[in-house]
């Protein structure tokens, strides 16, 4: 029609296509809009989009086994999850600062290198299961991120290794979240690894009293410690094994009090503590509502 001046989606300007791509999700972004006109690809790839790659909705399909890697990843699973990453990191063109992955994604070493690779200013990193992942690979994508400042992780059997590469190449690092038991080889480590550390989360896991001790008396930078939830125990004489520990002494809560933010709860009303009680500290996430892992006291570790 003569003098119709109706604008076409592709004559947007690109602020206003930006502010509408940034209520879409990982998905919708990765779902070939990016190819429609060359004025969605320019606006797909703006940098306010890709500041946070977030994964977190995304799980594997797996199935637990006897030998190592212990978990079995069908192929389309982790056919989706390379997609995603190879579209998600040729949109963002190494703008992404903050990396989400799901409690139960089983990355494998090839995906995590590859990301690592794209991800050179990664300030922030929730990271899966180790199962799949090899010391070579995580060394390798630890030596790239010298911005990291904070990492979630699951418990690791041979701490050292990953924080004596943190301790080389991530000069930033200051915020740490364990899934899981954190022994005293852990806490040794991170006291000579990177003794900067302002911020240690330990929510809902099982804790001995000689490692929260070695926490508090070590870490002298430490200023914001959660121990919420935790299933806290003490070592016995024989022929008891250990105590559950229901109340925090004074000493625990005056040395707690040095720093600017001490997180706990130890009450048998509270639905965390006993559920991480009923766990004995080895929190099954599967078992309760979806997300619920991604919660923490600590406003910056949240998910």
């Amino acid at each position: 029609m003569e003098g119709d001046d109706t604008k076409k989606w592709e004559d947007l300007d690109t602020d206003i296509l930006v502010k509408i791509f940034q209520t879409f999700d990982i998905f919708e972004m990765t779902s070939g809009m990016a190819h429609i006109c060359s004025a969605w690809r320019y606006a797909a790839c703006d940098p306010l989009l890709w500041k946070t790659l977030d994964l977190s909705m995304l799980k594997s399909n797996f199935i637990k086994i006897p030998l190592e890697p212990y978990v079995y990843v069908d192929e389309p699973s982790d056919k989706q999850l390379t997609k995603l990453l190879k579209i998600s990191l040729n949109l963002s063109r190494g703008c992404i600062t903050t990396l989400l992955f799901h409690f139960y994604q089983y990355v494998s070493d090839y995906q995590l290198t590859y990301t690592a690779e794209r991800c050179l200013k990664l300030r922030r990193l929730v990271l899966p299961a180790w199962n799949r992942i090899r010391k070579t690979g995580i060394r390798k994508a630890i030596s790239l991120w010298n911005d990291l400042e904070s990492l979630t992780m699951p418990s690791i059997g041979n701490p050292p290794y990953l924080m004596e590469e943190i301790s080389m190449h991530c000069k930033k690092f200051s915020e740490l979240k364990i899934f899981g038991p954190c022994d005293i080889l852990m806490v040794q480590t991170l006291i000579r690894c990177v003794p900067n550390l302002k911020v240690l989360s330990l929510r809902c896991s099982i804790l001995k009293m000689e490692v929260l001790l070695l926490i508090l008396n070590g870490l002298e930078n430490l200023e914001v410690l959660n121990i919420s939830h935790c299933f806290i125990v003490e070592d016995s004489p024989p022929p008891a094994t250990r105590k559950v520990v229901e109340k925090l002494d004074n000493a625990i809560l005056e040395k707690g009090s040095r720093l600017r933010e001490f997180f706990t709860c130890m009450d048998d009303s509270c639905v965390m503590c006993q559920r991480t009680k009923a766990d004995e500290g080895l929190m099954r996430w599967y078992k309760y509502e979806e997300g619920l892992w991604k919660e923490d006291e600590v406003k910056s570790l949240v998910v």
